[in-house]
């Protein structure tokens, strides 16, 4: 893979305000299987000045001076197991920053992230819940307070295929993970089974009711408004599975059975 081909979302290695407290940082392309994915990187300040880095993209030496200059790095956050490359990379320039990821991770000196409600160190501020979207894909999910943002990572996609290679392209095309609206990723569908339909509704509900103005994504084109909207698209088939359970439930309940 040639870290220099271009994602799409240059520059790189350089952060982006996105709102009050918040800047995004687009990393090189990785390559998954074959598949170039651009990568980003979520900064938060907290409350302190400290500063929050979720799933972590390469550390430049130009970009450790930006973020220097923004605060200190106290917590560096892998969302899923397939998000910790370079988390010790900076772990190592932080060596004071807390370390988060998922048990399944297998990071050593990570703290575990709760499944559910927020870390004492960043609660009031960042709202998570685990997400379980299959036996082995599960994926801490955060909201930003302030500005209002949903952080994700590999639960919804949206690719930008005209920076593809022209043969790839149709991978995004007949899988629904274009850059034309946010899509759950392929590989979480594949997985889930009826009861993880229904937990993956109940989380998705929980992340609809925060209400978030965008959505950030770590791979692809991300949603700056109508959140909900696009959370609800992207989930709609088991939302309205779900859905029609609860209905089902409420009227057999009426029914006195």
């Amino acid at each position: 893979m040639d870290p220099y081909r271009p994602t799409g979302y240059e520059p790189l290695d350089t952060l982006k305000p996105v709102a009050e407290g918040l800047w995004l940082i687009d990393g090189p392309a990785h390559a998954h299987g074959r598949i170039p994915y651009p990568t980003r990187a979520t900064v938060v300040r907290l409350e302190g000045g400290g500063l929050w880095v979720h799933s972590p993209t390469p550390l430049t030496r130009r970009l450790r001076a930006e973020v220097d200059a923004l605060g200190p790095v106290k917590h560096l956050v892998a969302p899923n197991h397939a998000h910790v490359a370079h988390l010790g990379d900076w772990a190592e320039a932080y060596p004071e920053a807390a370390c988060w990821a998922p048990p399944e991770a297998g990071v050593g000196r990570a703290r575990s992230l709760q499944a559910s409600g927020a870390e004492p160190d960043w609660e009031g501020q960042i709202d998570q819940i685990s997400v379980r979207a299959g036996p082995k894909l599960t994926e801490a999910c955060f909201f930003h307070r302030a500005s209002r943002s949903l952080i994700l990572t590999d639960l919804i996609e949206a690719i930008e295929t005209q920076h593809m290679p022209v043969h790839l392209r149709p991978v995004f095309w007949l899988s629904g993970t274009d850059h034309t609206a946010a899509h759950m990723r392929p590989s979480y569908r594949w997985a889930l089974k009826r009861e993880d339909k229904a937990a993956l509704a109940d989380d998705v509900e929980v992340m609809i009711r925060w209400r978030p103005r965008r959505v950030i994504l770590a791979h692809g084109r991300w949603v700056p408004h109508d959140g909900v909207a696009a959370l609800e698209y992207a989930f709609r088939k088991v939302l309205r599975a779900r859905r029609w359970e609860v209905a089902y439930e409420e009227f057999e309940k009426g029914r006195g059975v």
